[in-house]
Parts: C-alpha cells; sequence; structure tokens
C-alpha cells in the first residue's frame, strides 16, 4: 500500500472518451487528486463523483485536478457521466493493474460464497514533482471532497 513520501506510480489509461490519459501529463500542470472508487453508479461513488465535479473551481483554485479510476470500462464510465452530469474525468483500469500497483484492491465476499477482488475507496494527493503528499485510505465518500481541499490548501 503507497502512503505519504513515495513516488506515486506513473501509468496511462483511457477515459470515457477513450483517450489515453497519463499521469506524468496531469501532474506537469496540477497536483492530482486520483481517486480509487468501488463501482460506477453505485450511491457512493455516484456522492463522491459529483461531489469532486461540483467542486471543480474550488479544485482549480487550489492548483489541482481531480481524476477518477475504478475498473468499470469506457463505456460504463461514459453513461455514468452523462447519467448524472460529471465532470470529474473518469479512467477505466479494467484488468487491475493500476489499482494493484495503488494497492487498493481488496478480497471482498461476492454474496454466493466466494469472494471477488474491490477497490477499497482511496485518495491520493500528488504533487507535481511526482510525489504522494497524502494517502486516504478506507474514504467515507461524504463529506470526502472537504478533507480533500483543505489539504490541498496545506500543499500551497
Amino acid at each position: 500500500m503507497l502512503d505519504a513520501g513515495d513516488i506515486a506510480p506513473d501509468f496511462e489509461l483511457p477515459d470515457a472518451e477513450m483517450d489515453l490519459v497519463r499521469l506524468a501529463d496531469l501532474r506537469a500542470t496540477h497536483h492530482v487528486v486520483l481517486f480509487f472508487y468501488p463501482r460506477d453508479d453505485t450511491p457512493a461513488s455516484t456522492l463522491e463523483a459529483v461531489d469532486f465535479s461540483d467542486h471543480d473551481d474550488a479544485l482549480e483554485a487550489c492548483g489541482a485536478v481531480a481524476v477518477g479510476i475504478s475498473m468499470d470500462d469506457v463505456l460504463s464510465h461514459g453513461a455514468f457521466r452523462d447519467r448524472h452530469g460529471l465532470s470529474v474525468r473518469l479512467l477505466s483500469d479494467t484488468d487491475g493493474e493500476v489499482c494493484a500497483r495503488y494497492g487498493v484492491l481488496e478480497e471482498r465476499p461476492d454474496g454466493h460464497g466466494g469472494m471477488r477482488r474491490a477497490i477499497r475507496r482511496s485518495t491520493f494527493l500528488i504533487d507535481r514533482g511526482g510525489r504522494i503528499r497524502h494517502a486516504l485510505h478506507a474514504v467515507e465518500a461524504k463529506g470526502h471532497v472537504r478533507t480533500v481541499l483543505a489539504l490541498l490548501k496545506e500543499l500551497r
């Protein structure tokens, strides 16, 4: 599991428009709020994505951009974005490789006696140098953006 002080692993993932997004490109101009969430359209994930979208101006004022990652595919992300009017970019990590590199995968009961891989809701605040300044694990979606904004203000 990555923590504050670690170098953020670079990645390249497709967004809902199938454009490839690289962490290195994002952090060339902004601090990056990288939030991992379990699934599109679940209540907590919707709350979190809508809240980040609603705070675009506040994030920009802090010199930051928010980007969400889940293992949903790009079509699911596009539908999720359109259904809820999201402005935050959503990246697709269908094989879970980036999720594994950031240490956010866990095994959960699947409801049928087995286990499934799932994302533990986590957020990383990455500075322009590529260092993780804050790592927030097992995040509660409600009020999370306020916490992130307070931490971003400390980075300035």
